[in-house]
């Protein structure tokens, strides 16, 4: 699992993790654009490279064999044109598709509710398919962030 650093195109590993309690001092609404306090409830996990984290995401698990993600936020420092790394949040969907795989096998499916702006873009860019308020990953193009990913 890796990320590309746009200004050298170098590789630099990455790790998925889950949020330990002091990491909650640094992702803060200014840095990751959520109160990420109020996800405790869920599994929330932290895309580092070394000890800074890059990118942040809950989850939750449905009955239906499915991981919802609940929010998902890169760093600041990591979004638009400008940003200084690639793939943080296929890497974060990578790893909840692994998740679902791991604890529902074939019949894993991963979903989230988008923001209107970004609905096109994750169906476009990763994939997802649309289930009118929710769009998600099964099947054949789950399987394919897990390649892409190396998940």
């Amino acid at each position: 699992m890796y990320v590309i650093e746009r200004e050298s195109n170098l590789r630099h590993q990455v790790k998925v993790k889950p949020l330990d309690d002091e990491d909650y001092k640094e992702i803060t609404k200014s840095r990751f654009y959520f109160n990420w306090k109020t996800e405790r409830a869920h599994d929330v996990y932290k895309l580092v490279l070394g000890d800074e984290i890059l990118g942040v995401m809950s989850c939750r698990h449905h009955e239906d064999e499915r991981i919802e993600i609940v929010l998902l936020a890169v760093s600041k420092d990591n979004r638009g044109r400008n940003k200084k790394y690639d793939r943080i949040t296929g890497n974060l969907i990578g790893f909840a598709c692994k998740e679902a795989m791991k604890y529902y096998g074939i019949n894993g499916c991963v979903s989230l509710v988008p923001k209107t702006s970004l609905r096109q873009h994750y169906m476009d860019f990763y994939g997802m398919e649309d289930a009118g308020r929710q769009i998600f990953l099964e099947g054949g193009s789950l399987l394919n962030i897990l390649r892409e990913y190396e998940l």
